[in-house]
């Protein structure tokens, strides 16, 4: 249905700040969520967001290996032996990603009834998403890496 990508270090969703004249989302939340909106409507433009579908979401983020990292290390979290267990969390991601898609992928983040995140090193920093019709059979929930969206 949608497959995108979006460039950069991944990002997670921050908290919401309360000040005594309100609450705020911060700023680099929303400009991250701006980012992928901007990155959707690049790839589906015009797109009216689907309603009343079960979707299933696949996101992969790719973090960028440590320049401090030994050549063998390095080498390691590029094939996926050594996986980030850093921050952000895979929660947080998920939370920015499916927010910023609201109304413009589909009407309600509701309608998401299957979710997966993981978490790799890259040479090239991003997040891939995929998103697709959930199918019962659980055909949509078929791992993707980053060569394959």
């Amino acid at each position: 249905m949608f497959r995108f990508t979006v460039p950069g270090e991944p990002m997670g969703k921050g908290r919401s700040r309360v000040t005594r004249h309100g609450s705020y989302t911060p700023k680099e939340t929303q400009n991250y969520e701006a980012l992928v909106k901007q990155m959707f409507s690049i790839h589906y433009p015009g797109n009216v967001p689907v309603r009343d579908v079960p979707l299933s979401v696949k996101i992969c983020a790719y973090f960028s290996v440590p320049s401090s990292a030994p050549v063998k290390k390095k080498q390691a979290m590029l094939e996926g032996v050594i996986r980030p267990t850093k921050r952000p969390d895979i929660d947080n991601i998920a939370k920015i990603i499916t927010d910023a898609l609201n109304k413009i992928a589909y009407h309600d983040d509701a309608q998401i009834v299957d979710i997966a995140v993981e978490k790799f090193y890259s040479l090239t920093p991003c997040v891939e998403i995929r998103i697709e019709r959930w199918d019962c059979d659980g055909k949509t929930a078929a791992s993707a890496h980053h060569s394959d969206l």
